[in-house]
């Protein structure tokens, strides 16, 4: 019996021994889980800021294009618009020379032609076509000068032969005019 005691007494022993060593290997492990965690959870922060600066940079680059297409988009539309209004010039002047063909003489014709004259000119001022101003004398950014009128004072003009136009404050077409020396 005493050897019974003995084994069971070394039995008890040995299952203390092993509970011992596995609970000091847990706690190595916890140690080093908790060790490695904290390497995973800096490299998880520095991946972080990385992807935050890659993404304010994607951000900024799509504000940059939709900025970039907008400026493209104003410009072609102003490109668009002079050319059309270029063309709409024709017609204002043929419309001015009927009007001036017709002399004095008031008919149903000739008020139909100021009326739809004045509705076009009122349609291209809506979208910035104004005429250039002839009145404060010659100004070579606004007037083409193409001869000379003895009658004009020096510097000043003397006859309009083409009004010219401005569209948003940039010359669109020239007035041609004569200029006195």
């Amino acid at each position: 019996m005493a050897n019974e005691h003995n084994e069971q007494a070394q039995d008890i022993q040995n299952e203390q021994q092993t509970e011992q060593t596995q609970a000091e290997s847990v706690e190595q492990a916890n140690e080093l889980s908790v060790e490695d965690l904290q390497a995973q959870i800096s490299k998880l922060e520095e991946s972080l800021k990385l992807e935050k600066v890659r993404t304010a940079n994607a951000v900024y680059e799509a504000q940059k294009s939709v900025e970039r297409i907008q400026r493209e988009s104003e410009k072609h539309k102003d490109t668009v618009l002079e050319k059309f209004a270029k063309e709409l010039l024709d017609s204002v002047d043929n419309l001015e020379r009927a009007i001036q063909a017709a002399g004095e003489e008031q008919t149903p014709v000739l008020e139909g032609v100021k009326l739809t004259l004045k509705s076009l000119l009122t349609t291209l001022e809506k979208f910035g076509v104004v005429e250039a101003n002839t009145q404060n004398g010659f100004n070579a950014d606004l007037h083409q000068a193409v001869g000379i009128d003895p009658n004009a004072k020096a510097n000043e003009i003397g006859t309009v032969l083409q009004k010219g136009y401005t569209l948003n404050g940039r010359l669109l077409r020239p007035a041609m005019v004569m200029v006195g020396q």
